[in-house]
């Protein structure tokens, strides 16, 4: 594995925490917590502060994927069931492979690109749901909002690719933007927040790791890494999640989890590495 994949890699190992940490916050305002997370996350560049000036595209974009996402997804969680949602946010990944073709100049997309993020969503998806899931029309609105966080995070991952490259600490600056857009959210919308001590130090962590680490450890592998492969590893997510929940005592694994796992890491191998060792010759791109 390449040093922007383990970059990469880092932020989805940080990010698949999200679930097991969360339990422990889910009686608070969760754009209460979005938004006290972001702004402790930005604290990890406020040292130098003067390189969240960037240009004002790279800015748009940074707090249009950051405080996008967590806006359709935390609505997609109140229109529609949790675990129907989740799966559907998880497009994220299947969405930067396809997508990087028509967002990013000079990019083709080879069989084993297609393939393997699609294997690789279809474990992400069995994985989470145990194979069990049933839509229902009368939460369309939730899922629409779930696959708005899905094509905000696809598309801010290939805009960071294709807009000019700025520095990492730049991060900041769009968490503390995102933090005071929905803590302004949580004002105007939500209940007045109680955290307990154990409460403040779960946010904490979420701050600091999934809301401000990893978001840096993305954003300098999607400006070094092919997107096609970074995509393809981001199906690893729902995995390591579930992998957390699991170690955490809050979630068992069933007989489909070892179809599921296999599927993940056979799609992330089949879509991260180069075709020529994996494909014969009339599959390449």
């Amino acid at each position: 594995m390449n040093k922007p994949m383990l970059y990469a890699f880092a932020a989805i190992a940080m990010w698949a925490s999200v679930a097991t940490l969360s339990a422990l916050t889910h009686s608070l305002p969760p754009f209460f917590v979005a938004g006290v997370g972001l702004i402790l996350g930005s604290l990890l560049t406020v040292r130098r502060v003067k390189e969240w000036k960037v240009p004002p595209k790279n800015f748009a974009n940074g707090v249009y994927g950051i405080f996008g996402f967590y806006f359709f997804l935390f609505n997609a969680y109140q229109l529609a069931p949790v675990m129907d949602a989740t799966v559907l946010s998880y497009v994220w990944p299947l969405l930067m492979v396809l997508l990087s073709p028509l967002l990013l100049p000079g990019t083709r997309l080879g069989a084993n690109h297609i393939l393997g993020s699609l294997i690789g969503f279809a474990g992400a998806a069995l994985i989470v749901t145990g194979g069990k899931l049933s839509l229902s029309m009368s939460a369309l609105p939730g899922y629409l909002m779930a696959l708005g966080a899905a094509v905000v995070w696809a598309t801010y991952s290939l805009f960071t690719r294709r807009l000019p490259a700025s520095s990492d600490n730049a991060v900041g600056g769009y968490c503390f933007a995102s933090g005071l857009l929905a803590l302004g959210l949580h004002f105007a919308t939500e209940p007045a927040a109680h955290p307990s001590a154990m409460q403040w130090l779960i946010i904490a962590v979420l701050g600091l790791l999934p809301m401000g680490a990893a978001f840096l450890c993305w954003n300098r592998a999607m400006q070094l890494d092919d997107p096609r492969q970074t995509g393809a590893l981001g199906n690893a997510t729902p995995l390591l999640s579930t992998l957390m929940l699991v170690a955490s005592g809050q979630a068992a694994l069933d007989g489909s989890a070892a179809i599921a796992i296999a599927m993940i890491v056979g799609g992330a191998a089949l879509g991260t590495l180069p075709a020529e060792r994996l494909l014969p010759g009339w599959l390449r791109a």
